[in-house]
């Protein structure tokens, strides 16, 4: 008999309408019974793509005497963190306080009043490697609430005080004060390079995560060869080689077990792709290009697995199929000699390093151990005829697996995600020649405009047909940075227009003048516990660093002196917090690098021409200027008759030169020119010109 959940929309959700446990959505309903039954509320919280989520569900949520137990004694709770992300921002905060980790599946104890007083993550339903079982857990959770209720009210009150403090409070720095300078930079990158492996790239050890959001930064500190332009670069160069990323049908998995990015956790995310794909193509601009060819791979998965009917993205894959880890991309040398002739069967187990003992419980998972121009002279063979194998024969285990079971799709749409991947899609068009990944752009980025705006507001949630949950300040500054991106690559003013709605609402809605912060959720939002406030990037930028870049770039293109004013408020406020945990904030990082360091600026006034977007005299140009690599470049222009375009600052005394670009270097400008090769030389010229962030 289903439970609560079973008119949910979540996937996530709807994965436990069936379990014994009597679960709640998250709501009045449930939290009204608490408070009216005086019974502690468990709270679980997970993502449909998490194999331990999984886990758990199989040894305890199914079982039916843990079921009776939780049913008994607590009100229970589903949460799935990827549509409530201020839920989860306080009760792990909550978790790591009180066990000095997170994760998921997480797992609270609450008061009837929401306030936490113990919790965990993963608990097995038997004790095993000092762990306490589930059952022991709830036990020990009801036995406190029912007995020890002065403990648990202590216990919640310090609980409750650290999640206050850490909503409100700036971190303590090392005592340099006013604006960002070239110190700051120079600090992040020589902090995270006491952590790098230069072995295997990344930083630290085992598990490795990609941290795309970082390696952006790290990638715009310098020109090639830089240290941090090369940390970021060998780490991009691994994990194209490694097990993370899915060889046969693109894409890359979470994150990796190991040190060396061979064995993966299975699940595919949207949010990971495209920043992934966004890093690669800074990484191809910056001269490494091998890897434009790995953001192309990456971004056409994207768009072929993940894409609605609509035009926006779904989610995630999960990490299972079949009822296990990973089965759908693994292979064994008897599959694949079963697909493919015996020469290229032996070549592409030699390069993908698949033999019959494995690398993963007795399987392999394809990844690229050797040096391919080494393979290709030893295999008396030229590179591109190497490749050209390797490719087909990759196609042919891709067809292979499309008849395996499928791991489940998560097709709810989230805002900010899709904000991510529109911004990904509309820089990599023109930087890697796939005009393509623009029209793929718009279309998203216009079906989530019609759709998830309601009147003064943007909604995080589009699923089976309806918007829900209202949106959090990290899909008002993703979206924002998206349309502002869409600008750049098209000069069509819509995508102004838009993304000065956007960064109008999310001052209205977030920004505290009296506290000079932003917060996660709107004014008007939920109460809740405390109101969520985290500048942390973790997997995906923190709302608080995508507010300061949007607002930091919607002041270069337009010149508004509020939102270069906010930007960096912001990042003076946190200015500690930057010093100290650089890798933990590295898209307030780049926001502060926009800010401090001058800017290359490319105006464009459009010539009359065929309706491409940008007319055909200037649309070369418009690609040009996209494929150079400065790292605070602006792009601004359009049709001079458009009012919103001729209002910009750049364009002022301008609009009459149609067909010219105009290259501006901090205060210095160069001859306007009107071809792409003219363009080229300007912009290198301006290279010259410019201080370095290094």
């Amino acid at each position: 008999m289903p439970n609560h959940l079973e008119h949910e929309t979540s996937p996530y959700l709807l994965q436990h309408a069936h379990n014994p446990v009597d679960w709640f959505p998250w709501g009045e309903e449930a939290l009204a019974l608490a408070r009216g039954q005086d019974r502690p509320i468990l709270l679980s919280i997970g993502y449909s793509a998490c194999h331990w989520c999984h886990v758990m569900e199989r040894e305890s949520f199914e079982d039916p005497e843990t079921a009776r137990v939780m049913n008994a004694h607590f009100v229970n709770i589903k949460v799935d963190r990827e549509e409530r992300p201020d839920i989860d921002s306080i009760y792990m905060s909550a978790v790591q306080a009180i066990t000095g980790h997170g994760g998921w599946p997480l797992t609270a104890f609450l008061t009837p009043e929401c306030v936490p007083f113990y919790g965990g993550t993963y608990y097995p339903p038997e004790p095993r490697h000092g762990m306490p079982s589930f059952r022991q857990v709830l036990a020990a959770a009801a036995s406190a609430y029912a007995n020890r209720r002065d403990e648990v009210a202590r216990a919640g009150a310090r609980l409750k005080d650290v999640l206050t403090r850490g909503a409100t409070e700036p971190h303590a720095g090392s005592g340099h004060a006013g604006p960002p300078d070239s110190r700051l930079f120079e600090h992040a990158v020589s902090a995270v390079g006491r952590s790098f492996d230069p072995a295997h790239g990344g930083f630290g050890g085992a598990p490795k995560f990609p941290q795309p959001v970082f390696l952006d930064f790290l990638l715009r500190t310098g020109g090639p060869g830089s240290h941090g332009v090369s940390m970021a670069t060998h780490t991009l160069d691994r994990m194209a080689a490694g097990g993370i990323r899915d060889h046969a049908g693109g894409g890359f998995h979470r994150y990796s077990v190991d040190a060396r990015w061979l064995v993966p956790h299975f699940e595919k995310m949207l949010y990971d792709n495209a920043l992934i794909a966004r890093a690669m193509t800074r990484a191809h601009l910056l001269g490494a290009r091998h890897l434009g060819p790995v953001a192309e791979e990456t971004l056409d998965y994207v768009l072929e697995d993940l894409t609605s009917p609509d035009g926006a993205f779904h989610s995630a894959r999960d990490a299972d199929s079949a009822g296990e880890e990973g089965a759908f991309y693994l292979w064994t040398p008897a599959r694949i000699s079963a697909l493919l002739d015996p020469d290229t069967a032996r070549l592409l187990s030699r390069v993908y390093d698949v033999s019959e003992a494995g690398n993963f419980e007795h399987r392999n998972i394809l990844h690229l151990p050797h040096d391919l121009d080494a393979v290709a002279r030893q295999e008396g063979l030229a590179r591109d005829e190497l490749d050209r194998i390797l490719r087909s024969a990759l196609a042919t285990l891709k067809a292979h697996r499309a008849t395996r079971p499928e791991p489940l799709r998560d097709e709810k749409v989230l805002t900010s995600w899709n904000g991510f991947t529109i911004r990904a899609l509309a820089e990599a068009g023109p930087a890697l020649d796939r005009p393509d990944y623009t029209r793929a752009a718009i279309r998203a980025a216009t079906f989530l405009l019609d759709t998830v705006r309601r009147g003064d507001r943007l909604h995080r949630v589009f699923t089976a047909g309806r918007v829900h949950v209202d949106g959090f300040l990290e899909d008002y500054g993703a979206l924002g940075n998206a349309c502002l991106s869409l600008y750049e690559s098209t000069l069509e003013s819509r995508w102004l227009t838009d993304a000065a709605w956007i960064a109008d609402a999310m001052l209205a809605r977030f920004w505290s003048p009296s506290q000079r912060l932003f917060h996660d959720a709107a004014e008007d939002a939920e109460p809740l516990l405390v109101r969520p406030r985290d500048i942390m990037d973790n997997a995906t930028p923190s709302g608080n660093s995508l507010a300061a870049e949007c607002l930091a770039r919607s002041a270069a293109i337009t010149g508004s002196v509020e939102h270069g004013e906010v930007a960096d408020a912001v990042i003076a406020r946190e200015r500690g917090a930057l010093e100290r945990y650089p890798s933990a904030l590295g898209r307030l990082l780049t926001a502060a690098l926009l800010r401090a360091t001058p800017s290359l600026e490319v105006a464009i006034v459009d010539a009359p021409g065929d309706g491409r977007g940008a007319p055909h005299r200037t649309a070369a140009m418009l690609d040009r200027a996209h494929r150079h690599p400065h790292p605070n470049r602006v792009i601004v222009g359009g049709d001079p008759g458009d009012p919103v375009i001729a209002a910009l600052p750049a364009m002022e005394g301008r609009l009459a030169r149609t067909g010219h670009a105009f290259v501006c270097s901090g205060n210095t400008c160069l001859e306007p020119v009107t071809s792409p090769e003219g363009l080229d030389a300007a912009l290198a010229r301006a290279g010259t010109l410019r201080g370095s962030a290094e």
